[in-house]
């Protein structure tokens, strides 16, 4: 059984630039590893940028955005490419790739897992990049571990390639415009 989570005490923040977290658990040592030691790291080189959720100073869930594309080498062929973008843009707006923004990381603590709040960031990623599109940007995307697909897909996303054979990873799309 999931904590309730005291919304009076509920935010969601952009690391700060020497932040710590001190405790994160959410069963997975890649996932905890990384909001715990590395993610400051990718802060400073530029590469990616966490943020996380607290209730009061407890860290319950956090995730990473790094910019991304999808392109034409993400299809097996030019032909599932143009399918994908067929219905999407008009024939003056297709081009070779697509901005995107990548969620590199995404994890809720075990004592909050199936409270929701995993839907509420992804619902907080898709309106920072809907209200006052900051980059450009058109899709979200995700290599999403295989057994997080279902929490992905009921979150609208989709697979990119139907036949994706990836053994620990598959990657996952939701179009901005679809909101």
């Amino acid at each position: 059984m999931s904590k309730p989570i005291d919304f009076s005490e509920f935010h969601i923040d952009r690391m700060e630039e020497n932040e710590v977290i001190e405790s994160f658990n959410c069963g997975d040592a890649d996932l905890n590893d990384f909001i715990l030691r590395e993610a400051p790291l990718y802060q400073n080189a530029l590469l990616a940028v966490s943020y996380v959720a607290k209730v009061g100073d407890e860290a319950i869930a956090y995730f990473s955005l790094a910019n991304d594309r999808v392109s034409l080498g993400d299809f097996e062929n030019k032909t599932e490419f143009n399918r994908f973008r067929k219905h999407r843009f008009t024939n003056e707006k297709r081009l070779k790739s697509y901005p995107a923004v990548k969620v590199g990381r995404f994890a809720v603590s075990c004592d909050y897992r199936g409270s929701g709040i995993g839907t509420i960031l992804m619902d907080f990623i898709k309106d920072y990049f809907i209200t006052n599109n900051r980059t450009g940007c058109r899709f979200i995307t995700v290599d999403a571990y295989l057994n997080a697909i279902p929490f992905y897909e009921k979150n609208n996303f989709s697979p990119l390639l139907p036949n994706d054979d990836n053994e620990h990873t598959r990657l996952l799309f939701y179009d901005l415009k679809d909101e």
